[in-house]
């Protein structure tokens, strides 16, 4: 029996930005979770049936410097407004998939609140790492932070009490409806505190699903140890693009071979944008290899995710300062008839891939094998773990067509055109 995880495929967006919400929590609401409905059929059309949502828990700001996680931030709505939400998604047979922010809270989080009152006298000072000697420090003592934001003051995660209050958060919304979490900035977070928690929450939820955000590191020991179904496959995210700009596809066969040998040990999730990065439309040089970086996502091992937008080729640069996303995370109109037409062919595009992909569902634990390599020009199979028949990707970067000569599963030559890609289904 194959667990639903195996045959999801998610539609990642920002629900406050999404939706136009303020941009701080100023008490002014915003048009609410409602406005995510009208785009779960979108959603279906495109081929997709998961919903991986961003922040809606009452936060500051941008959702991620959380201040009640058993609440819907007032600008998304209320508890309500999630439970018909809920309802519209499993009318339609849609997962959904919640951003747990539990590495770092905001300042306003009411444990850190009092805190900031009664210094080393509040009974939630070990919810924190504090240095109550710093007493030069603008707050009066000293605390960690997330990577350098003080606004985003990090929990103290061997405390036991934070522990509980995390698996009671999870539990909280796995009971109203979520299907798993996505574990933000799960590699700031011991794995022990993680293997702990979920342990736990799955004595009650053991269909639950939950992936890590891992940036860097041991992404199979990483998930191992945190006993995390899945997380972030940023290594082959970085190949599908640079390799193509750099005209250098032995980077995207050594990435492949890699992710091979991740997922024959985890089910990576993969992904050619999320909330955090330029979008993929950007950052290729040539729009012309597009279809090589979805011909390839579509075609390896792991649980695809699509960034919103994305598949209307969306343009949008990440930078490095405040407010740095908003190109990466516009508002959406209130409904998909109001898209352009523009981004119409790479939406198709989406569509044909994803199909694809449903036809050959073994793809999620597909195997990974080298059948040809230059700089310009890739081909490779797909390996059906099953024993039956596989797919060949066949990529060309190269201003002149290229005839590659294979032998699986029987000999024959296929021309593909400059900077074209096929995927042969036999």
């Amino acid at each position: 029996m194959t667990a639903w995880s195996d045959h999801v495929i998610w539609w990642q967006l920002h629900p406050l930005t999404f939706t136009g919400a303020p941009s701080t929590a100023t008490g002014e609401p915003g048009p609410g979770l409602a406005r995510i409905t009208p785009w779960l059929d979108y959603l279906i059309d495109l081929g997709a049936n998961g919903l991986l949502l961003g922040p809606v828990f009452a936060s500051q700001t941008h959702g991620y410097d959380t201040v009640d996680h058993f609440r819907i931030d007032p600008r998304l709505g209320q508890l309500q407004d999630w439970e018909r939400l809920v309802g519209d998604c499993r009318e339609r047979g849609v997962m959904l998939l919640l951003d747990g922010v539990f590495n770092h809270v905001g300042r306003d989080f009411p444990q850190f609140r009092d805190v900031l009152e009664h210094r080393g006298d509040s009974q939630y000072r070990d919810w924190f790492h504090l240095d109550l000697t710093a007493t030069d420090a603008p707050d009066g003592f000293a605390y960690r932070d997330f990577e350098g934001h003080s606004h985003l003051v990090a929990l103290n995660h061997e405390n036991p009490d934070v522990q509980r209050y995390v698996a009671d958060v999870m539990r909280f919304w796995l009971d109203r409806g979520a299907n798993g979490w996505r574990l933000d900035a799960a590699y700031a977070v011991p794995t022990s505190f993680w293997r702990a928690v979920i342990s736990e929450v799955r004595t009650s939820h053991p269909q639950a699903w939950f992936l890590g955000e891992v940036i860097h590191g041991d992404y199979a020991q990483i998930a191992a140890d945190a006993e995390l179904d899945s997380v972030t496959q940023y290594e082959l995210w970085k190949a599908l693009w640079s390799s193509l700009n750099d005209a250098n596809l032995w980077e995207l066969a050594w990435a492949l071979e890699r992710h091979g040998e991740f997922a024959a040990r985890f089910t990576p999730q993969i992904f050619a944008g999320n909330h955090d990065v330029t979008r993929i439309a950007s950052r290729l040089e040539d729009p012309r290899h597009l279809g090589h970086v979805l011909a390839v996502l579509f075609t390896v091992a792991g649980v695809p995710s699509i960034f919103a937008g994305d598949e209307q080729a969306f343009r949008g640069v990440k930078y490095e300062r405040a407010d740095g996303d908003a190109e990466i995370r516009p508002e959406f109109p209130a409904t998909p008839a109001e898209l352009s037409e523009l981004g119409r062919p790479v939406y198709r595009l989406h569509q044909e891939l994803i199909g694809l992909r449903r036809r050959h569902a073994w793809l999620v634990r597909a195997g990974f094998r080298q059948l040809h390599l230059a700089n310009e020009t890739l081909a490779y199979e797909a390996v059906n773990p099953d024993g039956g028949p596989g797919l060949v990707v066949l990529l060309n970067l190269s201003d002149q067509p290229y005839t590659f000569d294979l032998d699986r599963p029987v000999r024959r030559r296929v021309e593909v055109e400059a900077h074209g890609w096929r995927v042969l289904e036999d």
